[in-house]
């Protein structure tokens, strides 16, 4: 018997044997769970034929099983074009999400990576970084389309047409669909990354790059009457706190600095959020896995929509190049938004607009207190020193950030 999928305090574990009856995967041997997602659960899963990671996806926002196979389609197509990703395996029937007890399950491929923050990463690799959500945007612009029926992703494997929304695609023939390997996916992908940062001209990269398939009405940008409604209402659940702690302390002290910003920029209220594409949507350091220097793939697909583009390249470096003291690592980010607007096709207009909404979002963000005050989720607690502080320091330093991504 494998060994029990329980995490402490976590009293769901996986149905594995109506599970694998699924798959052409074996009988479990062993099965751990992976703490690092917030929302969904993961298992590492070794059975008699190798090794796996299965994932329930728990959410409630993200647990739809006609979205979670769409995502599934697209990761596909993605990795016919080179891009590091692990699509998930097929059942007998063809379909890649299984559904037991009312849950929904993925089988992927276990992937031997680890994750890397920036602070890890020599400045060549940061632009390789950019240069990857800019391939990762201007691909998924492609498969899109694909999925809509409009043009066939080139390359291996390219698969036809299909109903958008469909929850069944169809079986692969083994001879022509070999199980994907990482080793084989991350090698094109890197030169394609690579090609991407050498590209003399941007306009030629955004002339290949499709407008979006599907439109995105401007989103409104948050308003500071509401923001401070919530932290009228943060700081009362902070003063009930008992007993009282430091981090209440931290959170105090950060809810009236933040009051007080708000206070003195309010006519800085961006009207709305910019051009819209098809975004990974949840892109930072634990959604991706290195293999050495190279990454080997994007995972948690769950949040892939359409938004804006350049807000998830420079919310993205805000999450991997913060430091513990809540500053940016500027020449890092400067790589990074050079490589990305190569490969995206994106402008510096672009990228400084960008930075602006994502500022003035995490001038109105509080979710981490949210959680942890509404929902007693204390899980991103870590996380809220340096991410409080950021939006600080970025206010101070608002040019210098400009600049970084723009220039």
């Amino acid at each position: 018997m494998p060994r029990s999928c329980v995490p402490p305090l976590v009293l769901h574990a996986p149905p594995l044997g109506a599970l694998l009856r699924r798959y052409a995967a074996g009988t479990a041997l062993t099965c751990e769970p992976v703490d690092e997602g917030l929302l969904n659960r993961g298992y590492r899963l070794r059975t008699t034929r190798g090794r796996y990671f299965l994932k329930h996806h728990f959410d409630p926002e993200t647990a739809d099983p006609a979205s979670i196979a769409r995502q599934h389609r697209a990761t596909e197509r993605l990795a016919d074009l080179g891009v590091p990703v692990a699509p998930p395996l097929p059942g007998h029937d063809g379909r890649t999400v299984a559904v037991v007890g009312g849950h929904a399950y993925a089988l992927h491929p276990w992937i031997d990576g680890r994750h890397r923050h920036g602070a890890q990463l020599t400045p060549g690799q940061c632009g390789r970084l950019g240069a990857l959500l800019g391939v990762v945007h201007a691909s998924l612009e492609h498969v899109m389309r694909a999925a809509h029926g409009e043009i066939p992703p080139p390359g291996r494997g390219a698969h036809g047409p299909r109903r958008h929304g469909e929850n069944a695609p169809p079986a692969r023939d083994p001879k022509r669909h070999p199980e994907r390997s990482p080793e084989r996916r991350a090698t094109p992908s890197e030169r394609l990354a690579r090609d991407t940062v050498t590209a003399p001209d941007q306009h030629t990269a955004a002339a290949e790059c499709p407008a979006p398939v599907e439109t995105a009405a401007p989103a409104p940008s948050p308003d500071p009457a509401d923001t401070f409604v919530l932290i009228d209402g943060l700081l009362a659940r902070v003063r009930r706190h008992r007993p009282a702690d430091s981090f209440d302390e931290l959170a105090r002290h950060r809810l009236l600095e933040r009051r007080t910003l708000l206070e003195r920029h309010a006519d800085r209220r961006p009207p709305h959020s910019g051009p819209a594409g098809w975004v990974h949507g949840d892109f930072h350091p634990f959604n991706l896995l290195y293999r050495g220097d190279a990454p080997a793939a994007i995972v948690d697909w769950d949040r892939l929509g359409v938004q804006p583009r350049a807000e998830e390249a420079v919310r993205a470096a805000a999450i991997f190049f913060v430091r513990p003291d809540g500053t940016l690592d500027l020449p890092k980010a400067r790589q990074y938004a050079r490589a990305y607007r190569r490969a995206a096709g994106a402008t510096p207009s672009e990228l400084a607009a960008a930075a602006h909404r994502v500022w003035w979002e995490r001038l109105n963000d509080f979710w981490m207190l949210r959680w942890h005050y509404e929902r007693g989720d204390t899980r991103a607690d870590s996380q809220f020193p340096a991410a409080s502080a950021l939006a600080v320091w970025w206010t101070r330093e608002y040019d210098a950030v400009c600049g970084a991504f723009a220039d």
